[in-house]
């Protein structure tokens, strides 16, 4: 069967609004996934004049998944539980899954450093069905053997020296006061730092704007010339919302799982190029 002319130009308009429409929606798609997980912190140079730079050290800085498995590994192969059949990776995974649970707790006032220390490991040993008894010698020997590590995050030495100088740098950690001090010596990080504040130090921790208060009167900051680089929204982005000062976190995997309106890069190397 043969089309007349008009029926053959309706069936080219059609085909031609087709591409159209399908076009239209794949930049649709296109943009939402921008929006979602390709959301920079800054899409020009800064304008306004920090003069102070408060760095969170764990995931931030200091790169604590990789140290934490490495001294998890050789943990597991002292104790012989790996060729008492314990699989080394789940243990991990589970570690990790657990102290990122009791850290939440911490963080919210709910147990207390102590409860913090054992309860992650008397976990994750009743996970595998090991004695839990354990747990207070494991967490002594992981508190001495992890702040020796220094395996940091990408760049992050490059963009200390780079921000050296031109900032006021300081640490504005949870963590507990020896170990940080220990992980930041070990590294050779401590000398890029006018300020380490602690949350021993300060009596309080993050997200509570007491710990940020007390930072400021320590440094001689204010909220207003301070910029804080972090990793959590939970402690570092409300915590600093809370003062009224800037943030920005650190999300190398992506941003699509936090909120629409979260100050994010995805690496520290875009500090050097953004500030």
């Amino acid at each position: 069967m043969i089309s007349s002319p008009n029926g053959l130009r309706a069936e080219r308009n059609t085909d031609s609004d087709s591409k159209v429409n399908t076009l239209f929606q794949l930049a649709n798609c296109c943009a939402l996934f921008s929006a979602v997980v390709f959301r920079p912190f800054f899409f020009r140079r800064v304008a306004k004049a920090y003069r102070h730079i408060f760095f969170d050290l764990d995931e931030t800085l200091w790169d604590f998944q990789s140290n934490s498995r490495r001294v998890l590994h050789v943990m597991l192969e002292r104790h012989g539980l790996q060729e008492a059949g314990i699989p080394v990776q789940q243990f991990v995974e589970r570690y990790h899954h657990h102290n990122e649970r009791y850290w939440s707790l911490y963080r919210q006032g709910r147990i207390s450093q102590h409860t913090l220390r054992l309860g992650r490991w008397q976990h994750t040993l009743r996970d595998f069905g090991l004695d839990e008894n354990a747990a207070p010698a494991l967490s002594e020997e992981y508190l001495d053997l992890l702040p020796a590590q220094t395996g940091l995050m990408a760049h992050a030495r490059e963009v200390l020296h780079y921000l050296q100088g031109r900032y006021a740098l300081h640490i504005l950690t949870n963590g507990f006061d020896a170990v940080q001090r220990r992980k930041l010596e070990a590294s050779e990080l401590q000398p890029f730092f006018h300020q380490v504040i602690t949350a021993e130090q300060a009596g309080s921790r993050k997200p509570d704007p007491a710990i940020f208060h007390y930072a400021f009167s320590l440094t001689g900051a204010r909220a207003d010339d301070s910029l804080l680089v972090g990793d959590s929204w939970e402690a570092d982005a409300l915590g600093a919302q809370a003062v009224g000062m800037d943030y920005v976190l650190i999300a190398p995997s992506g941003a699509a799982s936090l909120p629409a309106n979260a100050r994010v890069i995805f690496g520290l190397k875009e500090l050097i190029h953004r500030l």
